[in-house]
């Protein structure tokens, strides 16, 4: 794997020196943008909306319009507001997972540790592991603040992004039931179903994406020449409209293969 970061973690007056390794790789099938007419491949250009000529990457800047005039910005300038955060995951404070949302959770990526910082980071690692609690942080990566948690995984320190609190939209927005009464069977029957469905061991492995298998053997039959026929997704009503008939509904398989 090649490193997208390098920088130390800041744990009290402890530099750990790292680097920061994508946890995350795409799975899905390359496809190309063409024209419909001839197939030809469809390019991106960075075109001067006064000149209507491209412009290479080397003469492109960032600007934020002040006053009806841009203020063009260099990297220096992104670096000046804030040194330290540029090359630092600075630690401000240690909390239990449970109490940080999911909602919060963004990108995941993998620290390692660079010359010099390998008993600092196996310590910082084992002291987590005991803790059962995650480190807090802030660090600055591609001219962006983020915030983030640092949590051990095995052998490794997990670096989990978290989205900031004004990032979150509020769902009062949205129009939601209120001042329905669930009868204490329907969630006594509500709960055996959740029970039945609860695997006595878990594992993510056994969740696959077979989306882009299924699309490529559409793309091979194609290329044969074959026709392909759309399968047919068939939409099974409830024969009832009472919630518990329903639910009694969705135990009896189970029940039936017991």
């Amino acid at each position: 794997m090649r490193a997208i970061w390098t920088g130390s973690i800041g744990f009290g007056l402890v530099n750990i020196p790292i680097k920061l390794f994508s946890a995350t790789q795409e799975s899905s099938l390359d496809l190309d943008m063409l024209d419909k007419n001839g197939h030809a491949n469809i390019h991106y250009a960075r075109i001067n909306a006064n000149t209507g000529k491209e412009v290479p990457w080397a003469n492109i800047v960032k600007g934020y319009k002040y006053h009806d005039e841009y203020v063009v910005l260099s990297d220096e300038d992104f670096e000046k507001v804030s040194p330290k955060k540029s090359k630092m995951i600075d630690i401000n404070e240690f909390v239990k997972t449970e109490q940080i949302d999911t909602t919060f959770y963004d990108m995941p990526y993998y620290l390692s540790p660079t010359k010099g910082g390998e008993k600092a980071y196996v310590l910082l690692r084992e002291a987590l592991k005991q803790s059962g609690k995650v480190a807090l942080g802030e660090f600055v990566l591609r001219n962006k603040q983020n915030l983030c948690i640092l949590k051990p995984q095995d052998e490794v320190i997990l670096l989990q992004k978290l989205r900031f609190a004004e990032e979150i939209r509020n769902y009062e927005e949205l129009e939601l039931p209120k001042d329905i009464a669930v009868k204490p069977a329907e969630l006594k029957m509500a709960q055996a179903l959740i029970n039945q469905l609860t695997p006595k061991k878990f594992s993510m492995d056994k969740y696959k994406d077979t989306y882009d298998d299924d699309l490529m053997k559409i793309i091979e039959a194609k290329a044969k020449g074959k026709k392909i026929a759309a399968p047919k997704f068939k939409i099974i009503h409830n024969k009832s409209k009472d919630l518990m008939e329903q639910l009694k509904a969705s135990l009896e398989p189970k029940r039936k293969a017991s």
